[in-house]
C-alpha cells in the first residue's frame, strides 16, 4: 500500500493513509471515497486499489504498481454469495407463515 497516495476531499491536499484529519484544512476523515467510482468504504478495503472498480492512482515515480483485486466470477466486493440469499428468503417466508397463522 505504499505507493498509493491519499488526498483530502475538502482542500485537495496530500495526506498520509492513517491520517484520521487533514494537517492542512482540519477536516475529519471517516472513510476513503475512490476517485474513479465513487466507492465510499474503510481505508482497509483499498489496500490493492478500489475494491469495487479496481482503480488505482498511478504508483510513484519508481515504485511497482500494485495487482488489481480479483473476485469470483459475478461477485463483486460488496456481494454476497447465494446461498445467504436463499437462506433469508426462507427465513423471512417462515416468520410470515408464523405471523400468519397466529392472527387467523
Amino acid at each position: 500500500m505504499k505507493h498509493l497516495r491519499f488526498f483530502c476531499e475538502n482542500c485537495g491536499a496530500q495526506v498520509s493513509r492513517d491520517a484520521k484529519s487533514c494537517p492542512h484544512c482540519g477536516a475529519s476523515f471517516a472513510s476513503v471515497r475512490c476517485s474513479s467510482c465513487g466507492f465510499t468504504g474503510a481505508e482497509v478495503l483499498f489496500r490493492n486499489g478500489c475494491p469495487l472498480c479496481g482503480y488505482r492512482p498511478p504508483p510513484a515515480r519508481g515504485g511497482q504498481d500494485l495487482p488489481l483485486p480479483s473476485f469470483p466470477r459475478g461477485r463483486t466486493a460488496g456481494s454476497l454469495p447465494v446461498w445467504v440469499y436463499i437462506l433469508t428468503g426462507i427465513v423471512l417466508m417462515m416468520a410470515g407463515a408464523m405471523v400468519f397463522l397466529t392472527l387467523r
